[in-house]
This record gives structure tokens, C-alpha cells and sequence, in this order.
């Protein structure tokens, strides 16, 4: 077999080692498992060992995958609890962002690339910390409806802004297709909230233990329709899917509690027992280490880059942090609006096809993203970890010393 093929049979054991690995240092660090799954495909790829090489079928399930990643993150997002005050501050901040995300790119690529720099260090990884809040117990908590505002505006108007960049770029025509799109896309979202879905719940529930699997087959549809008209409309397929995932987070908010978990459970099967895992795998495999290391000044942005992305989101999420926050919370706040690989990856990879950024630039931003993940979570939620022992002391004592 050469790498590519390897590839198939290898990515599979490495998705399975990466839980075990996390598992192992878990009672010395809660370290995310999306950090195993970069750097265990870093290893396995180009840049060290050389046994996994970038094939078509790889590239293909690793698109699947970051489609599912922000599918999950449309379906985790509750809209009535982050509408109103906590998304107009969450976009502010996102606007604040930007702007300083394009100075910094002035300095360093004083043309369109500077606007592709500015647009990547002002994104959020929504989806990738989604299930490190998941697993914390976080989602719920007004900690965690934060960081899902935060992470909403820092994952959609991210490729919002790229897509109205590049329409501008190429001719009027192409900002009417965006404004199209989303026209279509909150008509979907205005007929899903409208339209009885009695008999949808009832089919999905009596398929839900058999060969028909309804409720499965109609999300994949639904990703796939919403992705292909992103596709035709020339615009980014992240869009198609997070749409997606809304739109089914619409339709099953009135399906019985337990059929709703039921469903849900199986597309997380899906999502992160098979398409995510592959998709972080193989985001490591195809990181460019020579171009990033070939350039000195790319090498020496990687820390600046990262540094850039917590002054810049970190400092613009204070707008959103909760009334009375201590400085533990606020840092761990900053810590997590700082995270951000999906969008880096799908910016950077844009502006480099357009011409418009150097890949070395690219690899520097990548790089710092990677590092965002395997960092600033970990440092998050150890800081949220002190707080949850304090919790827990707390309730623990007689109500006369509280």
C-alpha cells in the first residue's frame, strides 16, 4: 500500500487512540481530544513520519467532516437564549475584532490579504468548543451561553465577511447571489419554525430502531441541499451546513424530549465518532510545516499570530462577559474566543486560491490556530475546573458556614 492507502486504515486507529490518550492525561490535565487528533496527525504526515500522504478520498471525508463540525454547531445553538442583548454585544465585539484583525494585517500584507488576516483572527471556533462544553457540563450555564453567543458570531459573520470581500472582488452580480442566499436561507429557517411537524416526529420516531433510519437520512439530506446551494451560489459550504444545522435544531424543538435525544444521539455518532475525528486528523496531515518553516518570517509570526488572537477576541469578549464575572471567568472567556482553527483554515485556504494571501502568511495563521486549540482550551477550562471544586466545597458544607 503506498501513504494515501495507509492513510484509510491509519486514520481510523489514530481516531480511536486520540479518546485513549485523552483519557490517560485527563487526571493530570483536561487536555481536549481535538489536540490528540492535530498532533497525532502531524506525526503521521508529511511533515515527520511521512506515512499518511493527502488523498482524494482523505480530503473528501475531511470536508464531510468540516461540514459536520459546523452542522453540530448550528444544531447546538439556542437562539432564544443568546438573542437580544447577548448577540448584539457578542457582535460588536465581533466588529471590533475585525477592525483590529485588519490592522494588524495592514502591517504585515498592506493589500486584500490584510482584510483575509483581519477577518481570520477575528473568528471563533464555535464548533470546536462546542463539545469541550459539552463534556464540562457547560452549555447550560450562563458561562456557557456566552461563550455559545461569542462563538456564534465569531464562526457565521466570519465567512459572512469573506464571502461579501470576494463578491466585491469579483462584481456586483456576485453580492447579489450572498444576499440570495441568505434570503433563502431565512426563508428555510422561517418555514421550519412555521410549519407543523407533527407527522415528521412521528415517521422519525417509528424509523428510529429500524432500517429506515428517517430522522438520519433527512439530516444528511438537509445538510446536503443547504451545502449544495451554497456550492451553486459559489459561496462557502460552511454556510450551506451551519444553516443546516440550525434549521434542524428548529424543526426538533418540538419532538418529544426523548425522541429528540434519541436522533441526536445518532447524529453525534455520526459527527464525532466518525467525520469530525477525521477532519482534525487530517487538517494535521495536510498542515504546511515546509512552507512554515522555509520562511523565517512566517516561522516568527506563528507566536504573534497567537498572541494577536487573544488580545484581539479575547479583549472583545469582555463586552459579553456576565455581570459581577471575576478575573478567573473573564480570562477563561478570552481564553476560548480565542480558539480558532475551522474558519483560519477555510479563510486562509480562500484567500491563498484567490491569490490574495502567501501561503507561508497561511501556514503562519494555520499554525497559530492550531495552537489556539491545543492551548487556550486547555487553560480555559482548567481555570472553570478551580471554580467547579469551589462549587463543590461549597455545597458541601452546612448551611451556617456558607
Amino acid at each position: 500500500m503506498n501513504a494515501s492507502e495507509t492513510g484509510l486504515v491509519l486514520i481510523p486507529l489514530l481516531a480511536v487512540a486520540a479518546p485513549l490518550l485523552a483519557k490517560g492525561v485527563r487526571p493530570v490535565l483536561r487536555v481536549p481530544i481535538i489536540v490528540f487528533e492535530l498532533v497525532l496527525g502531524i506525526l503521521v504526515g508529511p511533515a515527520v513520519l511521512g506515512w499518511v500522504e493527502p488523498g482524494v478520498v482523505l480530503d473528501k471525508l475531511s470536508d464531510f467532516g468540516l461540514a459536520m463540525l459546523f452542522f453540530m454547531a448550528g444544531t447546538e445553538i439556542d437562539f432564544r437564549a443568546v438573542a437580544g442583548r447577548p448577540l448584539m454585544r457578542a457582535s460588536l465585539g465581533w466588529l471590533l475584532s475585525l477592525m483590529l484583525g485588519v490592522g494588524i494585517g495592514f502591517l504585515i500584507a498592506p493589500d486584500e490579504g490584510m482584510v483575509v488576516i483581519g477577518i481570520a483572527l477575528s473568528s471563533t471556533a464555535l464548533g470546536t468548543i462546542m463539545p469541550i462544553l459539552r463534556d464540562a457540563r457547560e452549555l447550560g450555564t450562563p458561562f456557557g451561553k456566552v461563550i455559545t453567543a461569542i462563538g456564534a458570531v465569531g464562526e457565521f459573520l466570519p465567512l459572512i465577511a469573506i464571502s461579501i470581500f470576494l463578491s466585491t472582488r469579483k462584481a456586483p452580480i456576485a453580492a447579489a447571489i450572498l444576499l440570495t442566499f441568505v434570503v433563502l436561507a431565512a426563508l428555510v429557517v422561517f418555514i421550519a419554525h412555521r410549519a407543523p411537524h407533527g407527522r415528521l416526529h412521528e415517521f422519525v420516531r417509528a424509523t428510529l430502531h429500524t432500517s429506515d433510519q428517517f430522522g438520519v437520512r433527512f439530516v444528511l439530506m438537509l445538510i446536503a441541499a443547504l451545502v449544495a446551494l451554497s456550492v451553486i451560489l459559489d459561496l462557502d459550504m460552511l454556510l450551506g451546513a451551519f444553516v443546516a444545522g440550525a434549521v434542524w435544531r428548529i424543526i426538533m424543538a418540538r419532538a418529544p424530549k426523548q425522541d429528540a435525544e434519541a436522533i441526536e444521539s445518532k447524529i453525534e455518532a455520526i459527527a464525532f465518532g466518525f467525520l469530525v475525528p477525521i477532519f482534525f486528523l487530517y487538517t494535521g496531515v495536510t498542515f504546511d510545516l515546509a512552507s512554515l518553516t522555509a520562511s523565517p518570517l512566517a516561522l516568527a509570526l506563528v507566536p504573534l499570530f497567537l498572541i494577536a488572537l487573544l488580545v484581539i477576541r479575547g479583549s472583545a469578549a469582555q463586552i459579553s462577559a456576565p455581570a459581577g464575572a471575576g478575573a478567573k471567568e473573564r480570562t477563561s472567556i478570552a481564553m476560548l474566543a480565542a480558539t480558532g482553527l475551522p474558519i483560519i483554515v477555510a479563510v486562509t485556504a480562500i484567500g491563498v486560491s484567490e491569490k490574495i494571501l502567501d501561503p507561508a502568511i497561511a501556514a503562519a495563521l494555520v499554525g497559530a490556530g492550531m495552537l489556539s486549540v491545543l492551548v487556550y482550551p486547555l487553560i480555559a477550562m482548567t481555570l472553570r475546573g478551580d471554580r467547579e471544586r469551589l462549587d463543590a466545597a461549597r455545597q458541601d458544607q452546612p448551611q451556617g458556614e456558607l
